[in-house]
């Protein structure tokens, strides 16, 4: 006889699949329930705000507003302390029902140098947003500083957050490495770290605990006013190497410190975002475009691994490449080159340059961006910037304006040079438009603004109308900036350097250890 075994009790069969997935959520929310209560007591409170938890790597010695209320003319203007560095703007203290304010950040780009705000694409954004929809009252305000990078551009942003603004657009990245600081905090944290950190600054418990901290070690005082231990220590406003009389000679290959900026640079741009977003504001990055073609590397120097033979050998090379006429030889004698030392800027420029000769722009394309990249003096965007740039608007879902890319696709061999560059990096004229039109194509795709069919003949008549607004000497003195300009990416200013500190006072040490 068969005897069936006796089924198992319904206390000892195992939990469905779907019942187990429901116990592990609950666990999860549970567990993570302190942290959402946290979170909603920090912004039901105001605490936290993500502009001031500061910046973790470097401190300035004090802080000034870029805006000072004149209330005879009811308006916000660019304070006179800070116009060394920016151009005189302003808007109104009470804004108006239909008005939608835009603030614009950036260094000299953004302020129209070499020329000024007239023909900055700030200027042509606020023509072209009037055209496109008259009914509202456009309002943009240029915010752009000479030699300012995104680690003074933060602090800006968080004063701005006061003036009711509809929309940011930060234009930066050229001049992360103009000043000279150390980065002990960031040589102390690795890069997944700081990165952390960048993402946790968009919790509001997060910074509200980090300002605690750093409060109490601080002994109560302002971090404005005194730099941590451990990050670097800058100057009111900017104070940047090529300034003082020899400023190039301080330039040398530092593959740390270049990394490192990189790090805070994405910092600082995760920073403004969350101080955007905190406040409800939206915000377009920009992409910055930079001269590949017509501007060779402004330093550039053998490795100091070479032995003495293969010096030798290099520049035996580098001087029968530069004054070899047949471009097929002159490719050999550069590539040879290149083999001994892989990182020799101008070796990679004259090469980019004999490409583009043989029209051959692919691999021209290539080695002027190696040619920037390896640049000693990087005045420009390097790509690990451009890709931490990148990064931070494909993980914030943060528009981006790709200026680089537009520059490309309207240039020969898709290399952006003189005739869409006034140098380096600073557009002419006609590319500070193009930039607005590109800004107002984003506008439109974020639904801020929805441009009637005719405004573009509209938009044209208004830009002839707003240039015979200026006369030769506003040109003449933009040639002179220009003039000016170039001299001091070659290092030929005239400013001394500051005498040394007393030895019974703490010297400060700005060099990258």
């Amino acid at each position: 006889m068969v005897t069936s075994s006796p089924s198992p009790s319904r206390a000892d069969s195992p939990p469905s699949r779907l019942r187990l997935f429901a116990f592990r959520a609950v666990a999860l929310a549970l567990g993570f329930m302190p942290l959402l209560a946290a979170e909603l007591v920090c912004r039901a409170n105001g605490w936290g705000l993500v502009g001031e938890a500061g910046d973790p790597f470097v401190g300035f010695a004090g802080e000034r507003p870029l805006f000072e209320l004149n209330e005879a003319a009811g308006r916000y203007e660019v304070a006179a302390t800070r116009q060394a560095y920016f151009r005189p703007d302003s808007f109104a203290a009470h804004k108006g029902e239909r008005e939608f304010r835009i603030f614009c950040l950036g260094g000299s780009t953004v302020q129209g140098r070499p020329y000024a705000i007239e023909t900055s694409f700030t200027t042509w954004l606020e023509i072209s947003l009037r055209a496109a929809d008259p009914q509202r009252e456009w309002q943009v305000v240029n915010c752009g500083g000479v030699s300012y990078a995104s680690y003074r551009l933060a602090p800006i942003m968080r004063e701005l957050l006061a003036y009711q603004p509809d929309l940011f657009v930060v234009y930066t990245g050229h001049n992360e490495f103009l000043e000279d600081r150390t980065y002990a905090s960031v040589k102390q944290t690795p890069q997944l770290i700081a990165r952390l950190h960048g993402w946790s600054s968009r919790w509001r418990c997060y910074n509200a605990l980090r300002q605690t901290w750093l409060a109490r070690t601080a002994g109560g005082r302002r971090r404005s006013a005194q730099a941590s231990e451990g990050r670097a220590a800058l100057e009111l406003e900017v104070d940047a190497l090529l300034d003082y009389r020899g400023g190039l000679d301080d330039y040398h290959r530092d593959d740390r410190w270049y990394r490192d900026v990189a790090v805070h640079y994405e910092y600082n741009l995760h920073r403004m975002v969350a101080m955007a977003r905190q406040a409800g504001v939206p915000l377009i990055l920009s992409n910055p475009t930079r001269n590949l073609k017509d501007c060779p590397p402004f330093k550039f120097a053998n490795l100091e691994s070479l032995a003495p033979n293969q010096r030798k050998q290099f520049d035996h090379l580098w001087a029968e490449a530069k004054d070899e006429p047949d471009l097929e030889r002159r490719v050999a004698r550069l590539q040879a080159a290149l083999q001994i030392d892989e990182r020799h800027a101008g070796a990679h420029y004259l090469l980019g340059s004999t490409w583009l000769q043989q029209r051959r722009p692919q691999q021209a394309r290539v080695s002027l961006a190696r040619a920037a990249d390896e640049d000693l003096c990087p005045l420009r965007m390097t790509e690990p910037l451009y890709a931490a740039l990148e990064r931070v608007a494909a993980q914030t879902g943060t528009p981006l304006l790709d200026v680089r890319g537009m520059f490309a696709a309207a240039s020969r061999d898709q290399l952006p040079g003189n005739r869409m560059l006034l140098d380096h990096i600073h557009p002419t004229i006609n590319g500070h438009q193009l930039i607005a039109e590109g800004l107002v194509e984003e506008m439109a795709a974020l639904r801020l603004v929805a441009p009637r069919s005719d405004w573009k003949p509209v938009r044209e008549r208004a830009y002839q109308q707003h240039l015979a607004t200026l006369d030769a000497l506003y040109y003449a003195r933009g040639k002179q900036r220009l003039e000016g300009l170039i001299s001091w990416t070659q290092g030929r200013a005239n400013k001394l350097k500051p005498t040394a500190v007393a030895p019974e006072v703490p010297e400060r040490k700005f060099r990258s250890e």
